[in-house]
């Protein structure tokens, strides 16, 4: 679908069952959104190819979201665990196909491995792989002796004498040492891994059946990707997998979210041409690509009525034939079972499919909204600015299908436009008087610090009204 149709649908009104702002809804809709119904296959899941000729489920269970006793994700909670779901939510995944579970010291509050070795020890060694991580952030594990610790722990909580896929966990963040000096990403690399003779002693490992696929996760300076890779160049290490981030908006817009990103279409590409195998993270880009805006979800509902908005999602990051597998934090059964469906095939996506993604990928990087939840902790502005106000006329105007930056040239496009653009100019005044509106602020950062969600407030202030001053220059 081009541009100018995917104008004419966005500015063709919402539907009243799409994205609602996290947090805002009751718990049992925040649970089933977007999630298609239907038969749960148990015997159809796509697999994938490793470099040993093993077949693992191109759907990968992330273990950073384990349920826990109250109903939440440990993942953001210290509430206990509940083995009894997880034990659950385990079993049915091996049932239905899924074979690779994904772990990491650090998830859910530390408590995942374990968590985890409980759930999968109940069943054949050979029924699944686990996967997990050297996560030896802090300065104070760089020590051979402290990350020799970590490994070895990590075995003892899986309850494994191997592990089928073992990473460097992190690779690309930097890091501040104990005496409080900043440490960039590549020296942060060379102490983690080679200053100590980690990454020697893991090939040793591997080489004796202890690790049988060592690999990277890869986040942040694209310096350290790179480098590891030059390195399988060189012939002096080899990479079995990298897991990557990697979704339909980070595909060509990943900058555009995040200016410390990379495109995951540069991320993959090189992998690829390596002949290394890609785990995917964040196919849902931590649950924004389920809570679309209205317009969005209309044209994804108007192509497929019973595929949930998630599974488009899914069947984008399993598309490229050098991912093994896909990651997802399942916390609920419902997201476990929906997930089995896209996968159980995978249906490939076609041209046109693909097209409508990425319209719908270039909005949302340019107009993403903003994830304010009103607490108000940013007021006062010493400005007078009304800051949860304008932010939330934005997002409503986003979510309806009101915010568009494209005339285009016949008449019905700029009919959408002329209405559009005088919905947003007349709701904002009615909304925010002239005197609270985004073009006072001074970028005093007096309200960044007290924003629960982190979010910057003056850029988004100036991106608000520079979209403003757009319409009230527009000529239609």
């Amino acid at each position: 679908m081009d541009r100018r149709n995917f104008i004419k649908m966005a500015g063709a009104g919402a539907v009243a069952t799409a994205a609602v702002a996290a947090g805002c809804t009751p718990k049992n809709e925040t649970r089933t959104e977007g999630v298609s119904l239907g038969e749960v296959p148990t015997d159809k899941m796509t697999m994938r190819e490793n470099l040993h000729g093993e077949l693992v489920s191109l759907l990968g269970y992330g273990c950073m979201r384990f349920p826990t006793v109250d109903g939440t994700s440990g993942r953001e909670q210290n509430s206990e665990l509940d083995q009894n779901a997880i034990n659950e939510l385990v079993d049915y995944a091996i049932a239905h196909g899924v074979n690779l579970f994904d772990t990491a010291p650090p998830y859910c509050k530390g408590r995942s491995e374990q968590a985890a070795g409980i759930a999968l020890s109940r069943h054949k060694r050979s029924e699944y792989y686990v996967s997990t991580k050297l996560s030896n952030f802090a300065p104070s594990t760089w020590s051979r002796n402290k990350s020799m610790e970590l490994y070895h722990n990590s075995m003892k909580r899986l309850q494994v004498d191997y592990l089928d896929y073992y990473m460097l966990h992190g690779i690309g963040m930097s890091a501040r040492d104990e005496a409080g000096n900043d440490i960039d990403a590549l020296e942060c690399l060379k102490r983690r891994f080679f200053d100590n003779g980690m990454l020697d002693f893991l090939c040793e490992e591997r080489e004796k059946g202890h690790i049988h696929n060592l690999g990277f996760s890869y986040h942040g300076d694209i310096k350290a990707f790179d480098y590891l890779l030059s390195l399988q160049d060189e012939g002096k290490y080899h990479w079995d997998h990298v897991l990557i981030q990697h979704n339909y908006v980070d595909w060509n817009h990943a900058k555009l979210i995040n200016e410390r990103n990379t495109n995951s279409s540069y991320l993959y590409g090189e992998l690829e041409k390596r002949n290394i195998p890609a785990f995917i993270m964040e196919p849902l880009l931590g649950g924004q690509l389920v809570n679309l805006n209205d317009h969005a979800v209309e044209m994804l509902k108007s192509r497929d009525p019973q595929a949930s908005v998630a599974s488009w999602a899914f069947r984008f990051a399993g598309n490229q034939p050098r991912v093994l597998t896909v990651l997802s934090g399942m916390t609920y059964m419902e997201h476990l079972q929906d997930n089995i469906r896209t996968y159980s095939p995978h249906k490939p996506l076609s041209n046109d499919e693909l097209k409508l993604l990425e319209e719908i990928a270039d909005v949302y990087a340019n107009f993403k909204t903003v994830p304010c939840t009103g607490c108000k902790y940013c007021m006062p502005c010493p400005y007078g600015i009304d800051i949860p106000t304008v932010f939330a006329h934005y997002n409503k105007c986003l979510n309806e299908g009101k915010v568009m930056n494209d005339i285009g040239t016949d008449s019905e496009e700029k009919r959408a436009f002329r209405q559009s653009r005088r919905a947003f100019l007349i709701g904002y005044d009615r909304a925010v008087p002239s005197f609270r509106q985004a073009d006072h602020c001074i970028g005093c950062n007096h309200c960044v610090s007290e924003c629960p969600q982190g979010i910057d407030i003056p850029g988004q202030m100036q991106r608000i009204n520079n979209y403003v001053e757009q319409l009230k220059q527009s000529i239609v």
